[in-house]
């Protein structure tokens, strides 16, 4: 078959918001050793006796707030991508949408494939920055399942896209309808990740004084840090603002050992020192979900409220837009 597969993997969402369903997928999700990096048995009582019991019932919650009339936009918005881009895209490529966890399932997808003799394989993990418990998880799952073919065809991993101008141009093109010269100041929320974790991409660079929070650096490709500040400083050149216009800061923690500044302290701030209307951008997704639509759209609005702001604005993931297609386009095309 002179035709190549290109495999499009997100992180996953639970089948509904019912407790069950949330509770499988945090399993599945949670027990990724590189995820939560401890020694194994302390990651196991962890994430099995604590963390999934007590979360699973909270974050059912959560995703009832997100789920709407066609479930999880996550999901839809997914599969709605893989329909868009395999008409762009034409017969040479065979476009599969598929999750790290939960369903459609990774591992399905590439059983479904193995047999069909494809010229090549490409993998696009839709992670604009490269980290260890997203990129790094999928590729090594990928690798160690595509190992044991009779017939492994070329392969080709994308690890990162984050200053790919292509992904920023797209990015750019959701903040025109924002008018973004109108908006007090803008702040790029990224997800948050545990400290230890961008340390060991090069522990001989102290984060704290790692120079990528100003300028590119050659580290920067593998680490987190240093693409998450690269992409803010992409987005922000190409929609004229400042370095005093923009933050960069990180959400979702889940203790104090995570990446800082925290979005949610940022915001509070921010309302404290008068500033009234904020728009925000979360390009470590590309794809609207629990983190950009309750998180951000709900609970960060509400706080920025309560401390004094106005008016607090998330501009839209690129989901199945037109730009973010022809971006996908150019992603893959280009990888050689």
């Amino acid at each position: 078959m002179d035709q190549t597969a290109v495999i499009l993997v997100n992180v996953g969402t639970p089948d509904s918001p019912a407790v069950a369903d949330v509770r499988r997928y945090l399993f599945q999700f949670l027990n990724d050793r590189r995820v939560i990096d401890l020694p194994w048995l302390l990651q196991k009582i962890l994430v099995n006796l604590i963390i999934v019991p007590f979360r699973a019932p909270k974050s059912a919650k959560l995703y009832l707030k997100l789920w709407d009339e066609k479930g999880s936009p996550l999901l839809y918005f997914s599969e709605q991508v893989e329909e868009k881009l395999q008409l762009r895209m034409g017969g040479n490529y065979r476009i599969y949408n598929t999750m790290r966890y939960g369903n459609p399932s990774l591992e399905k997808i590439l059983k479904q494939i193995e047999n069909q003799n494809f010229k090549k394989i490409i993998i696009l993990p839709l992670f604009p920055q490269y980290a260890s418990a997203t990129t790094g998880s999928v590729s090594e799952y990928v690798l160690a399942k595509i190992s044991r073919w009779n017939a492994i065809p070329e392969l080709r991993l994308i690890n990162h896209f984050h200053d790919h101008p292509a992904f920023i141009d797209a990015f750019v093109s959701q903040a025109v309808s924002y008018e973004v010269a109108k908006w007090d100041h803008v702040i790029f929320s990224f997800h948050g990740l545990p400290l230890r974790q961008i340390s060991k991409v090069h522990p001989e660079i102290d984060c704290t004084e790692c120079l990528c929070k100003t300028q590119s650096i050659e580290e920067g490709k593998f680490c987190y840090q240093a693409a998450c500040y690269e992409t803010a400083r992409l987005i922000a050149g190409k929609i004229g603002l400042s370095t005093s216009d923009y933050s960069v800061s990180f959400q979702s923690r889940l203790t104090k050992n995570w990446m800082t500044p925290f979005t949610d302290v940022v915001l509070v701030k921010k309302a404290k020192e008068g500033i009234k209307k904020i728009l925000i951008f979360a390009p470590a997704f590309v794809a609207d979900c629990l983190e950009t639509k309750v998180e951000i759209g709900d609970e960060y609005k509400i706080l920025f409220k309560n401390h004094g702001g106005e008016d607090l604005q998330l501009v839209e993931s690129l989901n199945d837009h037109d730009c973010w297609i022809e971006g996908l386009n150019q992603i893959i095309t280009s990888a050689k």
